[in-house]
């Protein structure tokens, strides 16, 4: 069956209650879990991974029960079972922040430091070993990236990191930044890249979700041994640009 796009798919009353549901869900357990993992600040930091983890695998059961929304992978098996790696990954919506950290675990990500003084959720985010940049000042955000990545590597954190920088609607290109490609080239870690189409079915700032299957696929590993950022870059990019191709095909199948 073809799937509709967004663009031209209208919104039922069952996307407008699912949505709401979803929300409402949202509002009130993110609060509840805030407290409860800046509770356990003195614990390990496994332990409230795991708090951070179960809130996701409930906020992704609601979404599909509210909103019809799943999604499945495919490549799972390029993700590296020993030690760590960058997985650089297209961002077409907030779905993505929140699902990959169940796909590919365990996780940090390299997100704006602003995020940290949203109440509860970013209080509680800041204890999960986030990279926090401050994008206004370039210079000391690659320094901070280059640093703090390297040190969540070694710890045996993938370090997740969308080089296009912003969201970026479905079909639409961004050039990648080369900040995650650096952090390759400089930690020798390998990258992962990975390509999805969230945006069709959670188009970025919007309300709505729209019922379906987000297609998410993942690379095979790209080694970073002397390589240059440049190469390493644009072999994510030319891997992740094909992949989308490959999902909109399928889409349209």
């Amino acid at each position: 069956m073809t799937q509709q796009s967004i663009s031209s798919r209208k919104a039922d009353f069952r996307v407008y209650l699912g949505s709401t549901l979803f929300f409402v869900y949202i509002l009130f357990s993110t609060p509840i879990v805030g407290v409860l993992i800046l509770a356990g600040f003195w614990l390990p930091f496994e332990v409230r991974y795991k708090i951070a983890d179960i809130w996701i695998n409930c906020l992704l059961y609601v979404l599909k029960l509210c909103c019809g929304l799943g999604y499945e992978v495919e490549g799972l098996e390029n993700i590296p079972k020993q030690g760590a790696a960058i997985i650089l990954s297209k961002h077409q919506s907030a779905w993505e922040t929140i699902a990959l950290r169940q796909i590919v675990a365990p996780q940090t990500a390299v997100l704006k430091k602003s995020l940290l003084q949203i109440p509860f959720g970013g209080w509680a985010l800041a204890t999960l070993k986030p990279i926090a940049i401050d994008r206004s000042n370039q210079k000391e955000a690659l320094k901070m990236l280059l640093e703090q990545g390297i040190a969540r590597l070694r710890e045996g954190l993938f370090v997740l990191i969308f080089p296009e920088g912003t969201r970026v609607a479905p079909g639409a290109t961004k050039k990648f930044n080369a900040g995650g490609a650096m952090l390759a080239h400089k930690s020798g870690f390998p990258v992962v890249p990975l390509a999805h189409n969230a945006g069709e079915f959670w188009p970025r700032n919007s309300f709505l979700k729209y019922p379906g299957v987000i297609k998410v696929k993942i690379g095979p590993l790209i080694c970073t041994q002397d390589k240059s950022a440049k190469e390493i870059n644009a072999e994510a990019e030319a891997w992740i640009t094909q992949a989308m191709r490959e999902i909109s095909k399928e889409q349209l199948a």
